[in-house]
């Protein structure tokens, strides 16, 4: 996976806390939540760029199955 970029991104309190409530609803970290919506917004503006990676579906990931982590 390619290296992700840390930004500083400063908020109003009170859009922090009505981001955080939205990605608890929906099982996102606020951050993945505000990635989300960027991708979103860049998508429908038609600049999501083609070499972008896809987000990591919400949730834990799968663990390997039980073949694979014997095996190695």
């Amino acid at each position: 996976m390619a290296e992700r970029k840390g930004i500083l991104l400063r908020l109003d309190p009170a859009v922090h806390d009505a981001l955080a409530r939205w990605a608890s609803d929906e099982l996102r970290s606020t951050n993945a939540q505000i990635e989300f919506l960027l991708r979103r917004a860049l998508t429908e503006a038609g600049r999501m760029p083609g070499k972008a990676a896809e987000m990591r579906r919400p949730g834990r990931p799968r663990s390997k199955p039980q073949q694979e982590r014997t095996a190695e």
